[in-house]
């Protein structure tokens, strides 16, 4: 940091004696644009910012002048480096495609960021807030965000307005009371807020990989030049758009929605539909509803194809014919006129909408699939007769197979691979994904040079894929009995779910044995974790509070875990929110308080109150791993200073990889 004023004056000058011997051979305008030519004003902004860097940590620089300083220093240690004074090619002249591609990396990059970031979302996003969370209680005082303004992020820095979106997207994934929500929060108290929101995202099916609690407290505007990660803004945004899209997309299947069955005509589409995601499912419904209009086109995208607004004053003339005006969308030349008259028809039908004109010309993809919704949600004009029922006979899972199905789905989606699943029973069938979870918890064993990569058409294919993840379990010990690749190729239920139990306890076992540095690579066993849970609770002073097995029937009252979680940190339960747990009610109010406060604490888990209430054996099991594993991995340095609210200890909780941790821990057992 501190060679990099001196590097960037250095550059500047080469750059300046290049520049003067072409001039007089290159005459042409300067590109518009932000990019190369730098005012003095502008270098001298950057070289302060920089040069001060060291002495004063939060010293700020426009995220854009950034960028296109960079570009500038890429450009000219290009030109320094390509030959000749200045970097002078054949024809004179500082090399074409060293500006060319700086220019167009400039251009690329800010126009992705700027995408992402953009005012039209973030006015989208504060506007869902503000209509959903106007009546929330804690937040009066907060709310209306202005979106014309950097308040949101602001607003999200202690985390509770974070975790009520949580909340607002699927009802009761955070127990509220497990929120920190004393007007005045130390920093302690923020970061639980933040691990117990990012927890809980990927619990719901949000994509939070390289989000850490960091990003989220310090909602960051600009970039900070001490900080590796230049957007921290983006990652609040992210966040929201992720949530936000949950919400809006949680009825777009067949379960919530079994009048989608009209999409199909046979058992054959309806595997297709199964295996779609909600974006996918949307687009077809939107081209069902069109067809019926007589539209000519295809929807394929919620950008280019419907920036002419003409499929959606076709598809809102199919579903809300009644409130249709004049002049007609479609009589309109003007496409600004004509999104603004469909918004007019969609406001006449009372949907809820957050874009403008200019969004849907412009095409912006995440508004476009957030209107859709909104109007799929308001009309869907599907039939509420169901006369294709043989179709979906076989969607109803018992409960127990339901949510297992969505304990694995969310963990495999929270491991970062590159496949997002919708559905276990459909997207695992080519075996791909499972490769790919495979390589993730146990590095180097998949032989990629065998597998066949999706879109894969013949059967036999997808059968290689699922023979070599039966290859692979072997070898890992799984216990494989009457099991072939084809069984995962047909969707065979019970033994894909058996399969996947068997990946998701080998992980954990996998994470605690690389933290317990002192076993020697001592294998770690149930009975270990079993035996490490109540040793905890025992040595806390709670003598008659034990857990005899993973299906013992009394953990259903939850106090053996809200003592395993005191026990491993104090200060974490607030007894006074704690049931007896005798009663059926008093019981799901424990379960429901043991999960939140397990994420508060920092566990990444994927389980239902009814999971501890019915005492499922796996996930009781998950549960302790996964507390025994948060407390070998923290620091043995780490305390809690009440006095002033912070720790010993402050790295960030992030979502990054645990797959791989290894750590050299002196034994934490006792």
């Amino acid at each position: 940091m501190r060679d990099l004023p001196a590097a960037i004056s250095s550059l500047r000058g080469t750059a300046t004696v290049a520049a003067k011997g072409d001039a007089e051979k290159e005459n042409s305008a300067p590109e518009p644009g932000p990019g190369p030519g730098l005012t003095d004003e502008e270098w001298a902004s950057v070289l302060k910012a920089v040069s001060r860097a060291d002495e004063r940590p939060h010293q700020d620089a426009s995220f854009e002048l950034f960028l296109r300083v960079y570009a500038e220093m890429q450009l000219r240690l290009k030109g320094a480096g390509s030959g000749g004074a200045g970097g002078k090619k054949a024809g004179g002249g500082i090399a074409r495609s060293s500006s060319s591609s700086s220019a167009a990396f400039l251009t690329a990059a800010t126009t992705t960021l700027l995408h992402t970031i953009s005012e039209s979302e973030k006015a989208s996003y504060v506007g869902h807030i503000n209509a959903y969370l106007a009546e929330d209680p804690f937040l009066k005082t907060a709310l209306p965000i202005d979106p014309a303004t950097d308040h949101i992020f602001h607003v999200t820095k202690d985390g509770v307005l974070l975790c009520k979106l949580i909340n607002l997207a699927v009802p009761g994934t955070i127990d509220e009371r497990a929120i920190n929500t004393k007007r005045v929060l130390n920093l302690w108290e923020k970061n639980e807020n933040h691990t117990l929101c990012l927890n809980s995202a990927k619990a719901i099916g949000c994509t939070v990989v390289n989000i850490g609690t960091q990003d989220l407290a310090e909602g960051r505007v600009r970039i900070n030049l001490n900080h590796p990660c230049v957007a921290k803004k983006l990652n609040v945004l992210t966040f929201c758009h992720n949530n936000d899209q949950i919400q809006l997309l949680a009825d777009v299947n067949l379960k919530s929605t079994p009048q989608l069955v009209e999409l199909v005509e046979d058992s054959k589409e309806m595997e297709e539909l199964m295996s779609l995601s909600p974006e996918k499912i949307l687009l077809r419904w939107m081209n069902f509803q069109l067809k019926k209009g007589g539209f000519q086109r295809t929807v394929s995208n919620f950008s280019s194809d419907i920036k002419d607004s003409e499929a959606y004053a076709c598809l809102l003339d199919v579903l809300a014919p009644e409130c249709s005006a004049k002049p007609s969308a479609m009589s309109v030349k003007d496409l600004l006129h004509r999104a603004r008259l469909v918004l007019e028809h969609a406001d006449r039908m009372g949907c809820k909408r957050y874009l403008t004109p200019k969004d849907i010309v412009d095409g912006l993809p995440n508004l476009n699939l957030a209107f859709v919704a909104h109007i799929f949600q308001k009309r869907n004009g599907l039939s509420k007769q169901m006369k294709q029922v043989s179709f979906v006979d076989g969607l109803s899972d018992d409960a127990q197979v339901s949510r297992e199905e969505r304990s694995f789905r969310l963990w495999i989606n929270s491991l970062g691979i590159s496949t997002y699943i919708n559905n276990v029973f459909e997207d695992l069938r080519n075996g791909w994904v499972l490769l790919e979870v495979i390589d993730k918890i146990a590095p180097g064993s998949v032989n990629w040079k065998m597998a066949n990569r999706p879109p894969i058409k013949l059967p036999f294919k997808k059968v290689e894929n699922c023979n070599q993840v039966l290859k692979i379990g072997k070898e890992l010990k799984f216990s494989l009995v009457n099991i072939a690749g084809n069984d995962i190729v047909q969707g065979n239920k019970k033994l894909i779910l058996a399969f996947l139990w068997q990946l998701m306890r080998y992980n954990i076992l996998q994470l605690l044995k690389n933290l317990r540095f002192h076993s020697n690579g001592k294998e770690i066993t149930d009975n270990d974790i079993l035996a490490w849970a109540n040793k905890k609770v025992k040595d806390s002073g709670k003598h008659h509070s034990r857990m005899e097995s993973f299906k013992d029937r009394s953990l259903s009252s939850g106090t053996f875990f809200l003592d395993l979680l005191s026990a491993v940190e104090p200060r974490v339960v607030n007894w006074s929110l704690v049931t007896k747990g005798e009663k059926d009610e008093e019981k799901q109010m424990n379960a429901s308080y043991i999960i939140s406060v397990a994420r508060k604490l920092g566990c990444s888990i994927f389980l239902l109150p009814e999971d501890i209430l019915e005492v499922n054996q796996k996930m009781m099991l998950t549960l302790t791993a996964s507390i025994m594993y948060w407390y070998l991995k923290r620091p043995a340095s780490h305390s809690f200073d009440s006095e002033n609210g912070s720790s010993c200890e402050t790295s960030s909780t992030t979502t990054s990889d645990d797959s791989a941790s290894e750590s050299s821990f002196d034994d934490k057992c006792s």
